[in-house]
């Protein structure tokens, strides 16, 4: 896993507001005050300070109105907005408003716009329609940046850089002549020798071996299954043009401000895949992060795990959540809001996984363009609302946990390994099923930890796993000899593995391994695997625990006499063979799930798998499952936060430790968490 740069946090302003220029939380919001007259202005830093704003993200989309013309330049509107925060206690991440190009540029340039697989062009009208790769785009930004980065260098608000804005939310993948040219450099990088390429690639098969590396294209529209290979290195290649251009930016601000610290918002949230940000956190100062909450059954464990991962990203250091929603977004097919206590809730649940910062998009709800039904700290009602209130009482509890700020997020005895290469690789086409889905599986195995009252890391691939006495790997898929090596020396060593199924399947080159199923880990699980047996949608397997997958299944064959057979299928054609395995090895363990049992179905399954491995869940066992638990530490405390994971009151009555925020103080003798509560305890350090 790569580690922060510098490990630099945000340079807070002697007049910040809060708790002077010791220990603080940030809090805030995008603020755009060029939607607005400038009559607003004055009404919208009184109620910052009133809700206890210390940060505001500033300029993020403001490219067209910092720069009307090729030529032109217009700072006055910015330079008043930076001097009034600047005088009301406010600090400003401030943005490079490279996001957006606008309509003059592209109206230029057209060349600089997206081209989808298909060869279409992305046109302008919304956001991000510019090439990761386009030489023309990068030299009109890197301008603007420069020229932003020189005005506000010495400006006392600025508090840190604000690269871009959700680099390659909309425009990760381009296929235009720029990206190929880009490509066939990346790929002479990593190959060498267009011979190295083919033996990657696998061209023997469907004719396609090349003789120079001018003939390789991007995996645009093809008549079939595009090369395996040449997509998995096409989004490799996508994720590290969008790097290679955040450390452009980076060059510019660094050579104006070197002592000013530089983020980007990350989007470790849902199905955002194309972007390797375990790969891109060395190239920040620290770790910022935007999130939506998804509707359903595992919303808030989705948030939770999106908001853990983040916190291993950043190596456990404090980290910002530059994102994330007072009430209802406005992108999903319904849009509901929250329910009471939910604001105070989700952003606690971020902090407790070790965000210094909690900020919102966006400050003051639009009134017009494609966000203006996404909620925001002052809503369309006014601040004579239920939402402005939660967000003043907020801030309010922020600042009464001001002294956890820079502590870090005490390990867990449990890791979910997360590696974006498989994911990638896991769900491209011509597989067995189109019907899995890798963060899935690992988020209902979080889930199960979380009902097991569990605490478990989600670590990117590459972090160290000594100290986890419980390792689980879902959906490995890409496994080389090296990372197998280590997989068998973490278990020999005492580790307990869990792998499931369609893992170490194939090489760091999408190549299958020979011999039978899981490749380089067969030995250790001691199982041989020689067909998949993926399900229909609406098939299901029973096993002879009472529990029932779906997806995926696999025709097992015992191969070390020492396995021991946790579950086994109970019906259909593998009836009686082994389901779910477990063997010693070493000093440890190396289990199987072979089917997809959800998280409810894992529940089980993981109390077994935790028992056999010596692990227990830190809370009461009446609290188990209705409770989050996450913890933070520092020299002298540890910080518990508790989460209500249900619509009900719960009792922390037998809880102990002593709640930092007054209002959560218990109230004769009886500490009630009530429904989709949070509560923060310090406790002396363990």
């Amino acid at each position: 896993m790569a580690a922060a740069r510098s490990h630099r946090w945000l340079r807070w302003p002697e007049n910040t507001a809060g708790r002077g220029s010791g220990r603080k939380l940030a809090y805030g919001a995008d603020y755009n005050p060029e939607q607005w007259p400038r009559e607003v202005w004055d009404e919208d830093v009184r109620l910052m300070r009133e809700a206890g704003v210390n940060i505001v993200s500033l300029g993020v989309f403001s490219w067209a109105r910092i720069q009307p013309g090729p030529d032109e330049w217009d700072f006055a509107w910015l330079d008043e907005v930076m001097d009034l925060l600047h005088a009301n206690g406010i600090a400003v991440d401030l943005a490079t408003a490279t996001a957006s190009p606008p309509p003059w540029l592209t109206t230029l340039h057209p060349e600089i716009l997206p081209v989808t697989a298909a060869g279409e062009t992305v046109w302008p009208g919304a956001r991000q329609h510019w090439r990761p790769t386009s030489p023309v785009f990068r030299t009109h930004a890197l301008r603007l940046a420069e020229t932003v980065a020189r005005r506000y260098a010495d400006h006392p608000a600025l508090t840190a850089w604000h690269i871009s804005n959700e680099l390659g939310c909309h425009n990760v993948y381009d296929y235009s002549g720029d990206a190929a040219a880009a490509f066939r450099i990346w790929l002479r990088e990593r190959y060498g020798t267009v011979e190295r390429l083919n033996t990657a690639w696998g061209t023997a098969f469907w004719s396609q071996h090349y003789t120079g590396f001018d003939q390789v294209l991007p995996p645009r529209l093809a008549a079939s299954h595009p090369n395996p290979t040449q997509q998995l290195d096409f989004k490799r290649f996508s994720s590290d043009a969008l790097k290679e251009y955040l450390r452009a930016e980076r060059a510019v601000l660094e050579s104006a401000t070197p002592d000013v610290p530089i983020t980007t918002n990350f989007m470790v949230m849902g199905e955002t895949r194309g972007m390797n940000y375990a790969d891109w956190a060395a190239e920040v100062d620290f770790v910022s992060n935007d999130h939506y909450v998804r509707p359903g059954a595992q919303a808030l464990d989705e948030l939770s795990f999106s908001a853990n991962l983040t916190g291993n990203i950043a190596g456990g250091r404090p980290w910002f959540l530059m994102e994330h929603s007072t009430s209802a977004v406005n992108w999903q097919p319904v849009n509901r809001a929250k329910a009471p206590g939910e604001l105070a809730r989700d952003s606690l649940l971020h902090v407790a996984h070790g965000a210094d910062a909690v900020c919102f998009f966006q400050w003051r709800q639009s009134a017009a363009g494609a966000e203006k039904y996404h909620s925001a700290m002052v809503p369309h009602a006014g601040p004579e609302s239920a939402v402005f209130r939660a967000v003043a009482d907020l801030g309010r509890r922020l600042e009464e946990l001001a002294p956890l700020a820079g502590s870090h997020r005490k390990p867990a005895p449990v890791a979910i390994l997360f590696d974006w290469e498989s994911w990638w690789a896991s769900e491209q086409d011509s597989h067995p099923s189109s019907l899995l889905r890798y963060r899935q599986e690992a988020l209902d195995w979080y889930s199960a930890m979380l009902a097991r009252g569990v605490r478990a890391d989600v670590v990117p691939l590459g972090t160290p796993l000594e100290h986890y006495r419980m390792v689980v790997a879902p959906i490995l898929h890409m496994v080389g000899e090296d990372r197998a090596k280590e997989l068998v020396r973490y278990t020999e060593s005492g580790g307990h593995l869990v792998a499931t199924y369609f893992s170490a399947v194939v090489d760091e080159n999408d190549h299958a391994w020979l011999g039978g199923y899981p490749g380089p880990l067969r030995d250790l699980l001691g199982l041989r695997i020689e067909e998949f047996v993926p399900l229909l949608p609406d098939e299901e397997v029973r096993l002879d625990d009472g529990s029932a997958g779906t997806l995926w299944s696999d025709d097992i064959t015992v191969t070390d006499p020492q396995v021991e057979v946790l579950a086994s299928y109970a019906d259909g054609p593998r009836a009686g063979q082994a389901a779910i395995t477990r063997r010693s090895a070493g000093a440890g363990s190396a289990a199987y799930v072979s089917t997809r049992l959800g998280a409810q179905g894992l529940t089980g399954v993981a109390a077994r798998l935790l028992a056999k491995a010596g692990v227990a869940g830190e809370l009461p066992p009446r609290l188990r499952g209705s409770v989050e638990l996450a913890v933070r530490a520092d020299a002298a405390s540890e910080y518990w936060f508790v989460v209500n994971r249900t619509a009900e009151p719960v009792d922390l009555a037998d809880l102990g430790g002593e709640p930092i925020d007054p209002a959560d103080a218990p109230e004769g003798g009886a500490g009630v968490l009530p429904p989709r509560g949070a509560a923060v305890l310090r406790r002396p350090t363990a």
